[in-house]
Formats: C-alpha cells, sequence, structure tokens
C-alpha cells in the first residue's frame, strides 16, 4: 500500500497537466500503479468535478477554437466514435485514406479543441485518428451504446451556439464524413447536362436534421432523395458548399 500523499501528488500533477509518463517517473511508482490512481479509481480526494476535468469549470467557454470544435463534432456525428471504459477515454474518427488532408484536418482540430497528443491507426483503406483524453465525453456529451442511428441525438446549448455560430465549419465535418462532391449526367430531350452536386447520407433523422438546420442557416436549398440522403444541386447553392465544403481530398 502506497502512502496516501504520493496518490494525492500524481493527482496534482495531472491536474496541472503534467504528462502521464512524467508523473509516475517523478514519483518514481510503476506505471500501472499510476495509470490505476488516475483513470481507473474515483477516490475522495479526486471526487471534485473541477478536479477530473478542469475545462468543465468553465461551461460558458467549454472550446479555445469552436471553428474547429464546430467541424470536429462534424465529422464525430459522422465517422466517430468514443470509447469509455474505466481508463482513459479514446475519441476515434475513421477516415479515407485516400483523402490525406481530410485526415490532417480532423488531428489539427483534436489539437485545437485541447487534445496533447494524436496518434493514428491504419486499416485497410482507412485511418482512424486517434485520441485519448479525460475531457473528451464531455466536449461530446453524444456519445453513448450502440449506434447513433439507433438513439437520440440532441446537442446541448453551449453546441447549439457553436453550431449556430459556425455553420459552414460543421458541415465541412458532416460532409467530409458521410457526404461528397460528385458530378451529376443527365440526359434530357438527347442532350447530355453535367453538373456538380452535394450528397449527404446517414440513417440517423437526427443527425439529418442537423445537417438541414445549418444548410438553411448559410441559406443553401436542398432536397431529399430519400429518407436517409440529401442532396444540394442548384448552381448558386452548389457554390455556396464549395466556400464552406469543397471535394475532399
Amino acid at each position: 500500500m502506497h502512502p496516501r500523499h504520493l496518490r494525492a501528488r500524481a493527482i496534482s500533477l495531472k491536474s496541472a497537466g503534467v504528462p502521464f509518463t512524467e508523473i509516475y517517473r517523478t514519483l518514481g511508482l510503476s506505471r500501472n500503479t499510476v495509470a490505476c490512481w488516475l483513470y481507473r479509481s474515483r477516490s475522495k480526494i479526486d471526487s471534485s468535478p473541477d478536479r477530473r476535468c478542469p475545462f468543465c469549470a468553465r461551461p460558458a467557454r467549454p472550446v479555445d477554437h469552436p471553428a474547429d470544435y464546430a467541424y470536429l463534432l462534424g465529422m464525430y456525428l459522422g465517422d466517430g466514435h468514443l470509447l469509455t471504459t474505466g481508463r482513459v477515454p479514446l475519441l476515434r474518427v475513421a477516415c479515407d485514406l485516400r483523402y490525406p488532408r481530410v485526415i490532417a484536418e480532423v488531428g489539427d482540430a483534436m489539437r485545437a479543441c485541447g487534445a496533447r497528443v494524436v496518434g493514428h491507426q491504419r486499416r485497410e483503406g482507412r485511418d482512424d485518428v486517434r485520441s485519448s483524453w479525460m475531457h473528451w465525453p464531455c466536449l461530446l456529451p453524444q456519445h453513448g451504446p450502440g449506434k447513433k442511428h439507433e438513439r437520440a441525438i440532441r446537442l446541448v446549448p453551449w453546441q447549439q451556439r457553436i453550431v449556430d455560430a459556425h455553420p459552414g465549419r460543421f458541415l465541412r465535418g458532416l460532409f467530409h464524413s458521410d457526404g461528397c462532391r460528385t458530378t451529376n449526367r443527365i440526359v434530357r430531350a438527347g442532350r447530355e447536362y453535367v453538373y456538380p452536386r452535394y450528397q449527404f447520407v446517414n440513417e440517423s433523422s437526427d443527425i439529418m436534421r442537423l445537417c438541414q438546420e445549418s444548410l438553411n442557416e448559410l441559406g443553401v436549398r436542398w432536397r431529399m432523395g430519400r429518407r436517409t440522403m440529401l442532396s444540394v444541386a442548384r448552381r448558386d447553392d452548389v457554390a455556396e458548399l464549395d466556400r464552406h465544403v469543397g471535394a475532399k481530398c
């Protein structure tokens, strides 16, 4: 049994932002012991919400870069997953390997939101951008068991204010995850017409509604091809989305 003051010291160092590796080396303890104190148990010393997550002490300004958060929120609602266990919560956003700039932008957004370390796990055809951080469940309260389209997705007031202020960045995240900019070809009266259009596909009616509301905020007209697919095809509306989204690359 280690002295109680060592556990208190470890928690104090973590609250001050000291990296985990430096904490257990400074205290001269094993990695597993310190990890257990910081991430697995909820001691009386660590019972304050402010100690567990110092960012939550400032609910009026939960993020320093709201535009980057709006983008990351859109990516999370599309292709993101938040794993919450007894250890540090892990945010993972699955990105297509064909779009390296999207991969880089997701990593940059995670760092802008406050994550210290961002990593990558490559699998066949995709790159999972990953970051472990205690604050992710606070920033992404939509996390929960099961698939997103099988549960209600509602933004809390501070999230809604950010999305309302940055609808273009939020849409960029949505379309970079579950959308695309394509070239449509149709034939009418023997003539072929070629024009660009945007499509967004998502099984969740709540996420689709959030997409529609942000498009409305920008004055972009849209129509539903089917219940799970939204399309933007008018020239002026496509041009407006090009200013905020553009083709994935």
